[in-house]
């Protein structure tokens, strides 16, 4: 795995659990749209072999499977990445369980922040890209943080580059096609999705719109 050609990717799928669709047709409709990066999410009965499943189905077309929140089944799996909450593993505990198991240069560690002090904190811990979010109100998770919207965006992209931060930053939470461009101008690298493409009539056809709108990989 090349970690920077893997985060130079634009668009995350996170699944989300619904009455019509499993985690694993989630992501397989994803990737028949062109979606690479799946997460998959299931905060009530994550489980070990449809990890497994997962990570066969997105290796088998070239994409990645992160696992949100626990890491023992992202290793144990044979998942390439670990997306952690603001509540879960800190970052640097999580890549000490991962040097146990598998080489750092072939796995990804993400972290969730809703200030410029929660990215800041989990860039120094080692997080190789930041989940910042939510643009807008969701229904997809509980216990949402304040709203950033594209004000608030911009005020901590701002902060980043007077840092020297510059790992990939991916917004979440609530974002269409349309608001595509204006979030791209704050200096956000990506996009994380899941009710807009999950619950969608044609999911693949969702993926497609998205990717449409956001600029290619750098080769």
């Amino acid at each position: 795995m090349n970690k920077k050609s893997v985060l130079e990717n634009r668009l995350m799928l996170i699944t989300n659990q619904t009455e019509s669709l499993t985690a694993y047709r989630q992501a397989e409709l994803f990737i028949q749209g062109g979606g690479r990066w799946v997460q998959l999410r299931c905060k009530e009965n994550l489980d070990l072999e449809t990890a497994r499943q997962l990570v066969g189905l997105c290796h088998a077309h070239g994409a990645l499977l992160c696992v949100d929140d626990n890491v023992e089944i992202a290793l144990e799996s044979g998942a390439d990445a670990v997306h952690l909450g603001k509540n879960d593993l800190p970052v640097r505990e999580a890549w000490r369980l991962v040097k146990m198991q598998r080489d750092p240069a072939e796995f990804i560690i993400g972290a969730t922040a809703n200030t410029f002090d929660d990215l800041r904190n989990a860039v120094a811990q080692g997080a190789d890209y930041i989940g910042l979010g939510p643009f807008r109100f969701t229904s997809t998770k509980k216990n949402l943080s304040p709203v950033l919207g594209l004000d608030g965006y911009r005020q901590i992209l701002t902060e980043c580059r007077q840092a020297g931060i510059t790992v990939p930053v991916f917004a979440i939470g609530g974002i269409e096609p349309d608001d595509i461009p204006a979030i791209l101008e704050t200096g956000v690298h990506g996009i994380a999705i899941s009710g807009a493409i999950v619950n969608a009539p044609r999911p693949d056809v969702a993926t497609r719109k998205f990717l449409d709108s956001l600029p290619s990989p750098r080769s």
